[in-house]
């Protein structure tokens, strides 16, 4: 699995991947003058509420690494070899039973330094755990398995069912390494990953990493259309319980339900993250690499509802150094980073086939509050690392022994337009040499069915706004003959901007409306002179 990669500027933490007890006392009855125990209560079914009360307990005491319990010789592998670590669909578990969803294991080793427990929640609600065995592993090259200790424990797991076709389970969600994983809906290859929770991404300080160190797997009913997974976060700076309702297909939903309880001040925690990666495309001419394909990522770029009503576009790129930006707002409508372009002609790449890597929209369940949708772009020249994160920050810090709610839908979705954006959207940025040195020309293609249908003799009016380090230059909105979209030229320049700032970023924004409606989101961009 890919891992988040940090600015080389920053230090680099290895990202990776006790069971609460509820007992309940007899109560002593009078009958009679004499006094007889009532037979013992049976424990509730475990659930949420029992995930929250093991995390806030796991808050009150000092944070346990586990790092150390992986065999040296597990985490020297490379990945070919880690891979031949196999868990055998035969031994999946629920396949006896005929579920419509079955699990396989990952086995410790590589970046998955930190062992976590499993456990399975059966049909009456009682949870057990199921321990880690070695003989359900198949072992490519027999020497490893020495090195796994009886009780190793798992880095992680993938659900598995019939996403595409009724008969064969296709693996539609992942979890593995820290607080990662990863879902597809139908069609799709993997691409983007979630993580649970972002502490002190790309600060200076270095960022920090919680995992989950425990899971519930709950077992599905024989017709169940969703699957239920529960798990325990904890970290240096806090602990948290989550549920993950999990429904496969053309759009492959997850509910979430998040409590976070922090152990110590952070200075910035990022809700719902969500990692990518993105090396090149079309709106820049430089590449990192020397390589045929015209395109390489995963993600284009960040999609965010604004909690006024607005809806925003930002292309991604490559930075030349580490760059963050955000969106204030107020109760945030939905956030995601969105693979839009799904076209094979524009990566001519016949094995990450990326035109099929999902996009994933976040969408809040009650009220967030003020704070900003962050955008953080780590420059990068490997194909394998992520560089793109996305998060909600809130605007008040966390406060050391208060329980935190965040809650949201997860959507991983083929990008078509029509419902998110409602109006219409951005299909392409571009941009090149203006007409003298101190300029920079844009190209930015809108579509959208009220746009397709304005005749060319009649266009909507653009809006562009430019910042402070430059100004627009001249402007041109013409319609494309061969796919009905409207094409939106201009130019800014840097010509009069003082030295100190001609190479500072600009901030960029275009919609277009006409009369008094909003027929666009705003496209939004930052250049790099």
């Amino acid at each position: 699995m890919r891992q988040h990669a940090i600015s080389p500027l920053l230090p680099q933490t290895r990202p990776a991947l006790h069971q609460a007890g509820v007992i309940l006392f007899g109560l002593l009855l009078t009958c009679g003058g004499l006094t007889r125990p009532q037979a013992q209560a049976a424990a509730p079914p475990f659930g949420y509420d029992s995930v929250v009360s093991e995390a806030r307990q796991l808050a009150s005491k000092p944070y346990r690494d586990l790092t150390g319990k992986v065999p040296e010789p597990l985490l020297k592998l490379d990945y070919e070899q880690w891979r031949e670590i196999r868990y055998p669909p035969q031994n999946a578990l629920w396949r006896k039973e005929g579920l419509p969803f079955t699990v396989q294991f990952f086995h410790p080793g590589l970046y998955y330094d930190r062992p976590v427990e499993i456990h399975i929640v059966d049909a009456a609600g009682k949870a057990r755990p199921y321990p880690f065995d070695r003989e359900q592993f198949s072992y490519d090259i027999p020497r490893l398995k020495q090195y796994a200790p009886k009780d190793l424990g798992f880095a992680g797991f993938r659900i598995h069912h019939p996403l595409n076709t009724p008969d064969y389970q296709d693996e539609v969600a992942a979890f593995l390494g820290a607080s990662y994983f990863r879902a597809v809906g139908q069609g799709m290859n993997y691409g983007l990953s979630a993580r649970g929770i972002a502490v002190d991404t790309c600060l200076p300080s270095g960022e920090e990493f919680p995992w989950f160190r425990k899971f519930w797997l709950v077992q599905p009913a024989p017709k169940a259309d969703r699957v239920v997974v529960f798990a325990l976060l904890d970290g240096p700076s806090l602990s948290g319980a989550f549920e993950f309702v999990i429904r496969p297909g053309k759009e492959t939903v997850m509910d979430v339900r998040s409590t976070l309880f922090p152990r110590r001040e952070i200075r910035q925690l990022g809700i719902a993250p969500l990692t990518s990666m993105f090396l090149w495309g079309e709106e820049r001419a430089r590449r990192v690499l020397d390589d045929f394909r015209p395109e390489v990522h995963d993600s284009d770029g960040l999609m965010v509802a604004t909690g006024e009503g607005e809806w925003i576009w930002r292309p991604l790129f490559n930075p030349r150094t580490l760059l963050a930006t955000s969106f204030r707002t107020v109760n945030p409508k939905g956030f995601g980073l969105s693979q839009r372009d799904r076209n094979p002609d524009h990566y001519h790449d016949l094995e990450s086939n990326y035109e099929n890597r999902p996009s994933l929209w976040i969408e809040p369940l009650g009220a967030w509050g003020a704070g900003r949708v962050a955008l953080f772009l780590i420059p990068s020249d490997l194909e394998v690392m992520d560089n793109i994160v996305a998060c909600w920050i809130p605007e008040s810090p966390p406060v050391p022994g208060k329980a935190l709610r965040f809650d949201y839908r997860m959507g991983w979705h083929y990008f078509s337009g029509g419902h998110r954006p409602p109006a219409g959207w951005v299909t392409a940025t571009r941009n090149a040499a203006g007409r003298n040195p101190d300029r920079r020309r844009f190209v930015v293609d809108f579509d959208g069915p009220e746009l397709a249908a304005l005749p060319a003799d009649q266009p909507p009016q653009a809006v562009i706004d430019v910042g402070a380090h430059a100004r627009l230059a001249e402007q041109q909105l013409l319609k494309v003959p061969h796919n009905r979209q409207w094409r939106l030229l201009f130019e800014i320049d840097r010509g009069g901007i003082p030295a100190e700032q001609r190479l500072a970023p600009v901030e960029l924004r275009a919609f277009l409306k006409r009369g008094r409606e909003v027929l666009t989101e705003t496209w939004s961009s930052v250049y790099e002179w």
